[in-house]
């Protein structure tokens, strides 16, 4: 970024007011990387793009996120938000964004912002804020790389079990008119982008190691070869068998290499530079053609009139009458086993991780459509996913209680963070708990799951005969069920949520529904 422009420093007196307010918060700094050059080259057209970067996706995604634009610098901004997860996922919301936004320009065109988050106690004044809270922010933002976000490690402690999917430590760095040095983290959002950089790392390890190995084997060749004749004669088996040896070892390392192998072929432009790997890519797609697709199991729900929503909750409101027509939908949530065929079918963005009966987890809206796009290609099946009255009607089973059992908590319903199971790090396996009266799992806790309808923040407008309500902006998407990291307000059948059409999240999976 070099020198700091517009941002005034900690140590600059304030006007005099009396009193400032104080209060502690997590601020968002952004910069456009090589904004001189962008200028440079096109100062009316980089200066109109901008303003319409800041007016189409910067300030509604900060508003989304319950924050407060501070201000903006002509190439950046500053955000303020009172929740430390609410200023990182905005910060993710705007860069993978802006990705999409960049993807069909040249690279010397596009504009990009380095974003760096902190949490400190500040100055705010209507127009501006101050402190080395704001400072902090600006040197992380300043080291960051164009379409990253960094974050303090103040940051970081607030949100590590909270959001996202992955970090890489950075250590300590010291920075500009700071005392002390401040630890910074990359956020990854994508859980390939942490197997990506776990892969790295134990491939620079297994180099380091390789070299250590050598060092000390031409170390005790050396050590061999400057003894006597008699004695290099009567242990010239040692040196020769340890050559002839290392071929015969060879198989060990071969294992990692056949398991890298299906990851192999995913990036197309790595697998058709290897000689190697075209050969096993037939067939494996011959295989695939050969192994029937697995499909969900779907219970058939007959349809029919219920009571929508619920006075809980703004967004719930207000309560109307909705009909469904009858339609199939799964079961159980969609696990990570059939997920992978998906992606190993090539049709699914991702490997996912987990036990194979486990829900998938970490999918955003449009994963969970292609996944449905796959299973309607591939059986000629209209699979899709549930609009949010289907769900709504199906996770009820029938009642109208405020969870399907009642209006009290039970032990053993629900997989939820106060619903009486263990806490866990991850989501139970499908069919853990106790079906409703439909014969349907996990309606409630285990993971977050999609709907197919746009988020609206109250059911006003909302259509009544159980479609879909697919109108307006959909840069977000329903959310239903809650999941194990929620409490049990959240595993209620009226509680739903939106989140950002395009982005992961570790608790979000779904199940697929299937037309008549």
């Amino acid at each position: 970024m070099g020198e700091i422009r517009n941002f005034r420093s900690g140590n600059d007196e304030p006007p005099s007011h009396g009193p400032m307010p104080r209060r502690l918060a997590a601020i968002i700094v952004g910069d456009i990387a090589s904004y001189s050059r962008l200028m440079q080259a096109d100062e009316e057209g980089t200066h109109v793009r901008v303003k319409r970067i800041e007016r189409d996706l910067i300030q509604p995604s900060i508003v989304e996120h319950n924050g407060s634009l501070v201000k903006t610098t002509g190439d950046g901004f500053i955000a303020i938000f009172d929740s430390p997860v609410e200023a990182v996922r905005c910060s993710i919301v705007i860069q993978q964004n802006l990705i999409g936004r960049n993807a069909s320009l040249p690279k010397d065109t596009r504009i990009e912002y380095r974003i760096g988050v902190n949490l400190g106690d500040v100055i705010v004044e209507p127009d501006d804020v101050y402190g080395d809270g704001v400072n902090i922010a600006t040197r992380i933002e300043g080291i960051a790389e164009p379409g990253q976000v960094f974050i303090s490690g103040a940051i970081y402690e607030q949100i590590k079990h909270k959001v996202v999917c992955g970090y890489e430590s950075l250590g300590d760095r010291k920075v500009k008119n700071i005392t002390d040095p401040v630890r910074v983290y990359k956020v990854l959002p994508d859980a390939d982008a942490v197997g990506r950089t776990r892969g790295r790392r134990e491939n620079t390890l297994i180099f380091l190691l390789g070299i250590t190995l050598s060092v000390i084997a031409a170390g005790v060749l050396w050590y061999l070869l400057a003894q006597t004749p008699g004695r290099v004669s009567q242990q010239a088996t040692g040196p020769t068998a340890s050559p002839t040896a290392s071929p015969a070892a060879s198989p060990s390392p071969q294992p990692p290499s056949r398991e890298a192998a299906p990851q192999t072929p995913q990036p197309s432009p790595s697998s058709a530079s290897s000689s190697p790997s075209p050969a096993p890519a037939p067939s494996q797609s011959a295989s695939q053609s050969a192994i029937p697709v697995r499909e969900p199991e779907m219970v058939a729900i007959r349809g029919g009139s219920f009571a929508m929503g619920s006075n809980d909750d703004p967004t719930e409101r207000p309560v109307h009458q909705v009909t469904v027509k009858p339609f199939s939908i799964g079961k159980y949530p969609v696990t990570v086993q059939e997920w992978n065929e998906c992606a190993a079918a090539k049709a699914c963005g991702f490997t996912a991780i987990g036990k194979d009966d486990a829900p998938v987890s970490n999918v955003s809206w449009t994963d969970a459509q292609q996944y449905a796009a796959y299973l309607a290609q591939a059986t000629k099946k209209t699979y899709r996913l549930p609009s949010e009255a289907e769900w709504e009607y199906a996770a009820r089973g029938g009642t109208q209680t405020k969870y399907w059992w009642g209006d009290k908590l039970q032990p053993g319903m629900a997989g939820c963070k106060d619903c009486g199971d263990l806490a866990a790090e991850q989501p139970m396996k499908v069919g853990s708990f106790r079906p409703n009266p439909f014969g349907l799992h996990d309606m409630g806790g285990g993971v977050d799951q999609w709907v197919e309808d746009c988020w609206h923040k109250t059911y006003q407008g909302a259509p009544g005969d159980g479609s879909a309500w697919s109108s307006g902006e959909c840069s977000a998407h329903v959310l239903r069920s809650g999941s194990w990291k929620n409490d049990s307000r959240y595993v209620r059948p009226s509680n739903r949520d939106g989140y950002d059409t395009n982005v992961r999240y570790p608790t979000h999976g779904f199940r697929v529904a299937l037309s008549p």
